[in-house]
């Protein structure tokens, strides 16, 4: 890494430390099931930082800037992380279907939680899709994967897609593989995303969730009709 980004990256990791405090640290770890690293910095201030020193290195390279983005997830705290995503989500502009790797391989190897991989997914690789649909199949084999992390990514990267109308066919296949699944973060994460599909396809949504009210586990079934109307509502959720 040149030494100018190696000592922007110090300084930014510094003022994190600096703006930090124990309360927002102890407090961020209450939604959270598994242990994570925060330094306990408030979400607003940690976007400032990212706009700020993203002054300082956007005219570099893109895949140099990826490089940085690799460097921050490798510290494993949850503001870094942000930062990297955001970074990484500012230059959508120049993306390139050779990106999908860099992507898919921040997943496996650094996302180990349900904030990290929304961050990531909702954002830049939404965003990714969107410029090029032809990754939607691969969204499809992240559904099939044993890691939770990649299933419930293959979700949460189309709630903006599906909040805007798109990809409904993707939205149904893709719930239709993960409609069992016992994890409850993908559960959630599919229901998401019907509930997102429902609000430009409400017909369409509706009646894929009748057809499987009684087999969708109820925590996706909850989560997938929070937008439908009330008398629609207690339609699916009579048993």
């Amino acid at each position: 890494m040149a030494t100018i980004a190696a000592d922007i990256l110090e300084e930014m990791k510094d003022e994190l430390v600096q703006s930090a405090d124990e309360k927002t640290r102890d407090s961020a770890q209450r939604f959270f099931k598994e242990e994570v690293k925060f330094h306990g910095v408030k979400s607003a201030q940690v976007r400032k930082i990212a706009t700020k020193y993203f002054r300082e290195i956007k005219s570099k390279d893109k895949m140099e800037i990826f490089a940085l983005c690799e460097n921050l997830l490798e510290a494993g705290f949850g503001e870094e992380a942000f930062i990297a995503f955001e970074w990484s989500y500012l230059l959508r502009k120049k993306y390139e279907p050779s990106d999908f790797i860099v992507f898919e391989r921040w997943i496996l190897q650094y996302v180990d939680n349900w904030a990290k991989c929304d961050t990531l997914c909702n954002h830049t690789i939404g965003a990714f899709v969107e410029m090029y649909p032809e990754f939607l199949k691969n969204l499809k084999g992240w559904a099939r994967s044993d890691n939770r992390w990649m299933r419930r990514a293959s979700v949460v990267t189309l709630i903006l897609p599906a909040r805007n109308g798109m990809f409904l066919e993707d939205v149904i296949e893709i719930s239709e593989i993960l409609l069992l699944d016992k994890d409850d973060l993908v559960q959630k994460g599919y229901g998401w995303m019907l509930k997102e599909a429902s609000k430009a396809h409400q017909t369409e949504t509706f009646e894929y969730i009748m057809a499987r009210k009684d087999r969708m586990p109820r925590t996706a079934l909850r989560y997938a009709l929070e937008k439908m109307p009330p008398e629609l509502r207690r339609k699916a959720m009579a048993k």
